[in-house]
C-alpha cells in the first residue's frame, strides 16, 4: 500500500499488534515468493493456504490504515 507509506510507518512504532500483522505478512509473502521461484517449493495444498493466510493478513492490515485514528 505505497499510498499508506507514512502510515504505515506510524503505526508500525506505535501499535504492536499492526507490528505483528506487518511482520507476520512479510513471513509469509517470502514463503510465497520462494516457493514460486522453486528455492522452497510447497505442496499446492501448502500454497493456497498460505496465499489464504497472506490475504487474511492483508485484509486486516487495510483495515487498520484506513480506519479514523484514534
Amino acid at each position: 500500500f505505497p499510498e499508506f507509506r507514512a502510515r504505515i510507518a506510524e503505526l508500525r512504532e506505535g501499535d504492536r499488534h499492526f507490528a505483528r500483522l506487518a511482520e507476520d505478512y512479510e513471513a509469509v509473502n517470502d514463503e510465497i515468493h520462494l516457493s514460486e521461484i522453486n528455492v522452497h517449493p510447497l505442496e499446492d495444498l501448502a500454497e493456497v493456504l498460505k496465499r489464504k493466510e497472506r490475504a487474511a493478513l492483508k485484509d486486516a492490515i487495510y483495515a487498520m490504515l484506513t480506519r479514523a485514528p484514534a
